[in-house]
Order: structure tokens, then sequence, then C-alpha cells
């Protein structure tokens, strides 16, 4: 118990089997629900958490299916259904009737309801078929999909995914349900969703209203999941979250439920070594250059902007969360840390024996060192080819194992067809942005990471980039809107299919080269892992982050920023000594009716009734990673207080360390957002359906 009191405030825990001893200390630190309350009631606080649309988390608001999530989350189905005429990214939307509510393509919601340990399973299975445990893929697949059939008899709406947790020492069977009809319901302008843009992101003290509203939509005979139809209803869970005014103090419990994309808490020394160096390096430098273009385009053509608001935005989250990771590795001394803490490692393998046949560091020093080169050019490639142009998406999809649509008896009448994509890209900036990269690529690796078209672009165009890609999309019927037959003998003269063939031809080879000692080096890291758990039986751990449903509890707080304390909430005024700065810093600017309802002397029952202020985001010790952004945030009562939507910038290491001094999530104050969707929104309708306490 008392090593479980001595990292209260750390773990991602899944709930289904949660330690008892992380209970009881939820419960010292003001947590009221009963066990079951969190996984296996009726009513648990699980059912009213969604897995939004593969890459975010969000929460079930009221009887109708109502969902927050982050604005930032919902970014593209706001930009999807914005045009110059109705741009609602720039102004804002509100649907006032059911009817009006937006529908969106690709995105949907998933709920959790069902997780179990099958690694018991797995183990006889492999066991019988005298497998491996490097080759359980084929089982694991095997499994996942009888699994995936027999809840398919009780329910056809059901799948099952099965994860690896604790590098691969445990596997989780999980029991999905998803909603593929979701409509945009209510969003702020981008000025208060994205308030403070690059210049706020990751830090603190923060004033953004991150969020946004959707609808699931349901099956009207069956309430169950449907694909979009006119005819489908609102979806009416048997739970939802509610909603309180009540607010927090420092030191109240917090608990945060979502989905956490990835950590790697586990990972050797050896590997924050070339996470540092081979992959947040050049994520930095490639995105730095390539952001650069795209603002200035943006900034010309509103048209544009429009069409790369959400791309933008996503390139730049990551490429500041690198650059601020690797200033933590270096300035907390994580690498340091990481090798003291193997060194105790070994000497608990040295006395004990345990796993000294597989676990051997002097090897995996060795594999880290051999992969490192080939890593981080792989790493260039990928952050320079990989969806930055269409063009050269489209080479890559067509020479990748493209759907052929046509006669399947008749190679000769097959074919591959693009949709007509062109409201989500630009030329000119898809030209730029490669034509830089690709020149960029060859300047920062070594020539035996260029992939063989260099051969051309020097021969042909003179080492000339920008020419190069003019010929592109001059000459290639990739561009050019027409079914494309690949047993043609123009298909393989065509200059856009032969980039994409040496693109393609390059990443297999490099993947080859890759994957016997990154096999290796995943094998020897499981072991590290297993050591690890071995070593600290007695207490409790949790799984690195694998994008599924995870819990993290601690207190509402401020932590030392500078020498002097942080504050654990901002106000409204801070906001509006910000905005008075917009013509200084251009991210501080938002729409004059929002600098006025936030100088508001009275803010109603959004008021905090101990500061009296309109409080806009505050701070948590919760342990959160990417993929959180929009999980709710819940006071000891399981009431919903909040949205976290950002970790603060001195502690962004966590995702390998997670430091107890200094690392927060900061979360959007639901009255706050309340406040927005009552005085500028007018949402009657809304707020009577989520009927806040």
């Amino acid at each position: 118990m008392a090593c479980g009191m001595s990292h209260a405030d750390e773990g991602m825990w899944t709930l289904y089997n949660l330690p008892q001893a992380v209970y009881e200390q939820m419960q010292a630190e003001g947590f009221k629900l009963s066990y079951n309350d969190l996984y296996s009631s009726s009513n648990a606080i699980k059912n009213c958490v969604v897995n939004f649309s593969g890459y975010c988390s969000g929460v079930v608001v009221s009887p109708n299916g109502l969902v927050f999530t982050n604005h930032h989350c919902g970014f593209e189905g706001i930009r999807a259904n914005s045009t110059v005429e109705h741009d609602y990214m720039l102004n804002g939307f509100y649907a006032k009737t059911y009817e009006e509510e937006l529908p969106n393509k690709n995105m949907f919601v998933s709920f959790m309801r069902e997780q179990k340990d099958i690694t018991g399973l797995l183990e006889r299975m492999a066991k019988e078929r005298n497998v491996a445990e490097n080759d359980w893929e084929e089982i694991i697949n095997e499994l996942q999909q009888q699994m995936t059939d027999s809840v398919k008899k009780i329910d056809k709406t059901l799948h099952v995914e099965i994860d690896a947790f604790y590098e691969g020492n445990k596997y989780f069977a999980t029991t999905y349900q998803m909603f593929p009809d979701l409509r945009l319901v209510f969003t702020i302008p981008k000025s208060m969703g994205k308030f403070g843009g690059d210049t706020d992101n990751w830090m603190w003290p923060r004033q953004t209203c991150d969020y946004s509203v959707f609808r699931i939509y349901a099956d009207p005979n069956t309430n169950g999941p449907a694909e979009y139809s006119r005819n489908n209803v609102p979806y009416h869970p048997a739970s939802w979250a509610p909603v309180s005014l009540g607010g927090y103090q420092q030191g109240d419990f917090a608990m945060t439920i979502g989905y956490p994309g990835s950590t790697s808490r586990y990972l050797s020394s050896y590997g924050i070594k070339e996470m540092r160096d081979a992959e947040n390096a050049t994520r930095v430098q490639v995105r730095g250059l390539k952001q650069q273009i795209m603002k200035k385009h943006m900034d010309a053509s509103e048209a544009v902007r429009i069409k790369y608001d959400s791309k933008y935005a996503s390139s730049a989250n990551y490429w500041k969360n690198a650059m601020g990771m690797n200033k933590c590795i270096d300035s907390i001394g994580i690498i340091r840390q990481k090798q003291a803490y193997e060194a105790r490692i070994r000497h608990f393998q040295d006395s004990t024996g345990y796993l000294k046949d597989k676990l051997n560091f002097g090897q995996l020093e060795k594999l880290y060192g051999e992969r490192f080169d080939r890593m981080r050019a792989f790493n260039y490639f990928m952050e320079t080819f990989r969806r930055n142009n269409e063009l050269v998406t489209r080479a890559m999809g067509i020479n990748s194992g493209m759907e052929l649509k046509g006669d399947e008896k008749n190679p000769k009448k097959q074919y591959f067809e693009f949709k007509d994509n062109s409201e989500e890209w630009d030329e000119a900036l898809d030209k730029e942005v490669m034509a830089s990269l690709m020149k960029n690529y060859r300047q920062q690796v070594d020539a035996q990471y260029l992939p063989d078209f260099y051969k051309q672009v020097d021969e042909k165009f003179g080492g000339d980039y920008t020419k190069y890609m003019n010929d592109l999309y001059a000459k290639s019927f990739l561009m050019k809107g027409k079914k494309i037959y690949p047993n043609k003998k123009s298909y393989l003269k065509d200059p856009g299919v032969q980039l994409g063939l040496s693109l393609m031809a390059y990443i297999g080879e490099q993947q080859m080269a890759l994957e016997a000692v990154s096999e290796k080096i995943e094998n020897m890291e499981k072991y590290l892992c297993a050591a690890k758990l071995r070593m600290e039986e007695d207490m409790p751990h949790y799984s690195d982050a694998n994008f599924t449903m995870r819990l993290s509890y601690g207190q509402v707080g401020e932590y030392m920023l500078n020498g002097a304390p942080s504050g654990f909430y901002t106000t409204a005024e801070s906001m509006v000594e910000k905005m008075n700065k917009s013509h200084e810093i251009a991210d501080y600017f938002a729409e004059p009716i929002m600098k006025e309802l936030l100088s508001s002397k009275d803010f109603g029952k959004y008021t905090d009734k101990t500061s009296n202020k309109l409080q806009l985001c505050f701070l948590t010790n919760n342990d959160i990673t990417g993929g959180n952004s929009g999980s709710p945030m819940f006071n000891g009562k399981g009431e919903l207080i909040g949205l976290a939507f950002d970790g603060n910038w001195d502690s962004l290491s966590s995702d390998i360390f997670f430091d107890r001094q200094l690392a927060r999530c900061i979360g959007l104050d639901i009255r706050y957002a309340l406040f927005l969707m009552d005085k500028w929104g007018h949402a009657d309708r809304l707020l009577k359906e989520i009927n806040a306490k």
C-alpha cells in the first residue's frame, strides 16, 4: 500500500481489473463512488466515455446522445462542413433543431462494452500449435475474428479487438460498439476554440475554450448503431455523465477517463536516446519547414486556409510536442535516470538469475546502435513523403494495394479511380511544400538513403525540385480525374506512377532492413519490462498507453513555475488581458463580442462561489497523453467538471517519464463551455438537455 501511495498521481489504469490498492488510494483522496461504479454496474462511468473517431476521447452528457469533446478533436468535422459562404470554423455553428445538425463522413464514436485478459488462452493456443512467442500474430488475428463472430451472434453491432499490454507480456480483448452516424451540433469560433494558437500550445496559463459538441444518431427501431440515414434518430444511452456547476478547489479529487494513445515508460535508455535524436529531432526539423510554407499560402487565401486549417493544426501540435519533449529529456536528465534504474535491474538479474539468458543490456545497446542511422533516415522519409502532397499520396496509394474496380474477370477492364477531393487540397501549396521537403530530405540524409527517383531529378531537371513537381502535375494522369487502367502499356510510363514505384520500393527495402534488428529490440524491451514487473511484483503496475480506455486520478493543484506558484486556474480577466495584446500577437485575436462577454461583471450561475469569477481552465496532476484530448474530468462524485485538452510544456517528456512535481493536465472548466453556449450561442435547447446542476 505504501508503494501504491508513493505513486498516487501516476498511472493509466485499465478499469476492469483496477488494483484494489489503487481504488483504496482513490477513496483516501476523495473518490465517493463504489468500485463497481467505475466499470461493471449498469450506470458505470465507463459507459459514458467514448473513443472519438479513433484519435480522441469524448463523453456523453445527455439522454439524447450529446457528446462533448475538444474543439481540436472536432476540427476536421467543423472544417469539412465549412465553405467560404458558411465558414463554421471561423464563425462557429449552432444547430437550432435536430434537422440542422450536420453529418460527418469518416467520424464515429465507440463505446467499450467489455475487457478481459486472454494471455493464458493465447499461450495455450501457441503451445498446442508449437508456435514461438514471436510469431503469435496469426493466432491473435484468428482469435480476434473468432471472438468477434461470437459476440456478433449476441449483437451484430459489436466487435472485438486484441491489444498487447506490458510490452507484449499480456494481451487483453476488448469488445466495442461503434456508432458511425455522428453529427455536429455546436461549436464556438476557432478564435476561442484555439485561442492562443501555437503561442500558447502546451503552455500554462491557458484560456482556450477547447470544446465542440456532437450528437450520436442511431437506428430508430433498435437504438443501435446505423450508417448515416435521414431516418436515424438521436441515440438514447442507458446512462450519461451528470454535468456539475459546483467547480473545484485546490486539493480536490480529480479523475480523467479516456483513450490515451501511446506512452513509452518502460522504454530503455537506449530507446529514449533514439526517440530524442532519430524521431523527435527529425519531426521538429521537417515540420518547421513545412508549416512555414503552409502558413504563407493560408494567410494569402481564405479558401486555402479552410482546406488546411485542420492539417496545419495537427502538424503543429506534435511539432511543438517533440520540441518540448526533447527539451525535457535533457533538462530532467531522463536518460541518466533510466541508466541508473537499469543498473538496479541488472543487479536484480545477477542476484536472481531472472531472464539471464534473454535480457542482455550489452546486446540491447549494440542493436540500437546498428539501427540508429537507418531509423533516423526512415523517420525523415516518413515526415517528408507521407500525407504532405496529394500527388505523392496518390502515387504511393496506387502502388500499395489500392482497390481495383471494374470487371474482375477481365483484367484489361479493371481500373483505379480517385474521388474528387479538390476541396481538401491546393495545388500551389502542395507543389511548394513537396519541392522544399524533397530538397531538404536530400540535405539531411546520407546518399545511401535516397530513393532512386532522385537520379531522374538530377539528370532530367538539373536538381530543380520545383521543375520536377510542375512536370509531374502537368503530365501525370494521377491528377486528371480519369480512370486509370494498370494493364495498359502507358501505365508504367506515367511519371507519377514511376515516382510511386520508387517510393514504395524504398519503403520495402528499408522496412526489410529494419525488421530483423527491430524484432530483436522489441523482444529485449519486452524482457526488460518483464524484469521490472518481477523486481517490483509487490507494487501495482499499469501498462503503457495503447489507445484503450484508461483511468488516471489525482488532485486539482498548481505547481512551481519559474520559481513561483503557477496558480491552478485562469479567469476571464486574464483572457481579456491577452485579447488586448492581439495587435502584437495574432493568436490572441477574438471577436469583439467575446471580449464584451468576458468583460462582464456578473457571470451568473457560471461564477465560481469561492473566487467569484468565471474560471476558464484549470490544472490537475492527472496522468494523460495524446488521445486523452476530450477526456472527461470528473470530481469525486463522478460529476463532469471539465475536459482534458493539453499537458504543460514543463513535462512534455511525460510519455517516457512521469514527473510528479511538474506533470500537469490542463483542463477546460465545463462552466466556461456552458457560459459561451448560453451567452454567445443562445443554445437554450442544449442547455436544457444537459441540465447542469
